[in-house]
């Protein structure tokens, strides 16, 4: 593994280090995208810590938005998260 791809590694892990943010992930995998207001519902969050937290999923290029109106819609990145997998051991 090139210093690079472990650098990126390591700051996607980063981002996984908040249980929120970990459960965001959880729930956009379920789901082919997520509107912003359906996370703070879901999380019992207000509508800028969710933002937070996806902003923080979204540098660190696990999770991608889409506008549409006044609402941002997610979207899990599956090629992001694959790294992720093979780097736990999982197949």
């Amino acid at each position: 593994m090139s210093a690079a791809a472990a650098e990126q590694l390591a700051d996607q892990f980063k981002a996984l280090a908040d249980p929120t943010r970990v459960a965001i992930v959880n729930r956009l995998a379920a789901l082919p995208e997520v509107c912003v207001c359906d996370l703070t519902a879901a999380f019992d969050l207000s509508q800028p810590t969710i933002s937070h937290h996806l902003r923080v999923l979204r540098e660190a290029g696990l999770v991608s938005a889409s506008k549409r109106g006044t609402w941002s819609f997610y979207r899990l990145i599956p090629e992001a998260i694959e790294p992720l997998r093979l780097a736990l051991g999982a197949a």
